[in-house]
Parts: C-alpha cells; structure tokens; sequence
C-alpha cells in the first residue's frame, strides 16, 4: 500500500466517508472531524507512519491537503509520489 493510500484510508476510516469526499475537505468542515475526530486522525497517522507529531503541526493541520502538506516536510520525511 502506498503512503497516499494509507492516508486515505485513515481519513475514510476515521471520519466514515467515502474517497471522493477527501479532496478540499476541512477541520470541521464535517460533523465527525471535530476536535475528538482530530485527535483520533493524528493518532492513527503517528502510528502509521511511525512519527511523533509537533504540537504545531497538529494545530496547523487544518485540511486534507494540509495534512499531506505536513506529512511532506523533511521532519516527517512522508513521501506521497512514490
């Protein structure tokens, strides 16, 4: 399973939405994605890909694309082409 599609996965399973529902989705842009279900998708990421979470970025992570925005950067080193 490629990186892209482990974090779809986690978005779908998370917040119980189908794939065509990940592009432009929001915090709080649906109900389930509240501060609860924000929580619950950073754990399921950090224990995906193995990584730990800077406070920051968990508040920064505000959207779909966002989160693959952070996930990118060198500190995580989560590669999405590949």
């Amino acid at each position: 399973m490629s990186n892209l599609e482990k974090y779809d996965q986690i978005f779908t399973e998370t917040f119980e939405i189908g794939k065509a529902d990940l592009e432009g989705l929001k915090y709080q842009g649906i109900p389930a994605w509240d501060s609860v279900g924000h929580m619950t998708l950073i754990a399921s990421l950090e224990n995906a890909f193995d990584i730990m979470f800077d406070t920051m970025d968990v508040i920064d992570f505000s959207s779909y694309e966002k989160g693959k925005e952070i996930l990118s950067k060198g500190e995580y080193g989560v590669d999405f082409n590949a």
